[in-house]
């Protein structure tokens, strides 16, 4: 036979919710592009230009042409 647990002092709301205060999530900052003045995340390439740092890291006109012409295979075989 198996024995079932049960509580022996009930946690009030207060008790839960303060246990629970530290379940947040942190909001995400963000800071302006260097090169194009746009939004971005901290530490990340700029989704707008492609430039971390100064740099150019990600040539997106490239990605750009590759996302048409893979779409355009794909309507093709449709």
């Amino acid at each position: 036979m198996k024995t079932i647990m049960v509580v022996r002092m009930r946690h009030t709301k207060s008790h839960t919710k303060n246990r629970r205060s530290h379940h947040t999530l942190a909001s995400t900052s963000f800071s302006k592009c260097e090169h194009c003045k746009e939004l971005k995340k901290h530490h990340t390439v700029c989704v707008s230009c492609g430039f971390y740092r100064g740099m150019k890291v990600l040539d997106l006109v490239k990605k750009m042409e590759k996302k048409q012409k893979k779409e355009k295979a794909k309507k093709a075989q449709n």
